[in-house]
């Protein structure tokens, strides 16, 4: 293969090696295209591309990252990454570890690493790299990636349990969910979120968002219903859809662009958290996006007219 067949071949490895230590879609894609523009300068001969690549794009997400920590520290109110709806990447022999590290769950434990950290756990722990070709990539020996894997590997089981991995289940919990958000089903709301569950949003300032998190299951599951029914007057709908590896859905305004999405985590048979997101900047790449201010407006008129 010629150059640009190979890294075509690779492209979905590097984006879902980039996503993950990133947390950013638009930032992902960058990292990709500037390792080919690297590969396609590099007059040097490489053995394996793959390593090459891999090792290249994970640098550039590395610093990346570094810089993008302190625009994270000064965001308005909760960060969330970028929702994803499909992983490009897929390899039925890690199955299991690439649906679980993509979950908005992982990613936001994952931001709790250093970008060193982060790095390793997704090479090694995720996509089952070499140490030798770990060690390659992050410019650390052998024995410091170890090292850094075990205190990663610390972070990320102190942080979570892991999430169910039955997906028929996920899915019918999440049917029976949007189905008692439709109807304004509060008891039917309740019974099937944790006492506990959380509903946190991500507006970033750019949006409506919630003025701070919601929870306990009788209170999600009230505001839920009735911030639904308000927007359906207006004509918003909620489409049901895999948003990074777990349950969630897309909603549209009445023309059809995106107004937010909501991601479910789930744990033995309880949807547990609830996070929206609906800062324009973090939905682009889903299609074109909704005025969420307008909506907002809209949803306000409607209900001084219904007084």
């Amino acid at each position: 293969m010629n150059k640009v067949e190979e890294f075509e071949e690779l492209r979905p490895l590097l984006f879902s090696i980039a996503y993950r230590i990133l947390g950013s879609v638009g930032e992902a894609e960058d990292a990709v295209q500037e390792t080919w523009l690297r590969f396609d300068g590099s007059a040097a001969q490489v053995s394996s591309a793959k390593a090459f690549l891999s090792a290249t794009v994970t640098r550039i997400s590395i610093d990346v990252l570094r810089s993008a920590r302190v625009r994270r520290e000064e965001y308005v109110g909760p960060w969330f990454p970028e929702p994803l709806l499909s992983d490009p990447y897929q390899d039925p022999a890690r199955s299991a570890e690439l649906a679980d590290s993509v979950s908005m769950a992982a990613l936001l434990l994952l931001e709790r690493l250093s970008p060193l950290e982060r790095s390793v756990f997704v090479l090694r722990e995720v996509f089952g790299f070499g140490f030798d070709e770990v060690a390659s990539a992050v410019g650390r020996s052998e024995a410091a990636c170890r090292q850094l894997l075990v205190r990663a590997r610390r972070h990320m089981r102190a942080g979570r349990p892991r999430f169910e991995a039955d997906r028929q289940e996920q899915r019918e919990l999440a049917a029976r969910f949007f189905d008692a958000l439709r109807d304004g089903d509060v008891s039917g709301l309740r019974n099937l979120m944790a006492a506990d569950v959380q509903l946190v949003g991500d507006g970033g300032g750019k949006a409506p968002q919630l003025a701070r998190a919601v929870s306990g299951g009788d209170n999600v599951a009230r505001l839920l219903a009735s911030v639904f029914a308000r927007l359906a007057r207006v004509d918003v709908t909620c489409e049901p859809r895999e948003i990074n590896g777990q349950p969630g859905a897309i909603l549209r305004d009445r023309d059809g662009k995106v107004l937010n999405i909501l991601a479910l985590d789930v744990l033995e048979g309880q949807i547990r958290t609830i996070r929206s997101v609906i800062n324009p900047d973090k939905l682009g790449h889903l299609g074109q996006v909704a005025d969420a201010w307008a909506v907002d407006r809209e949803v306000k008129q409607a209900r001084r007219r219904r007084k």
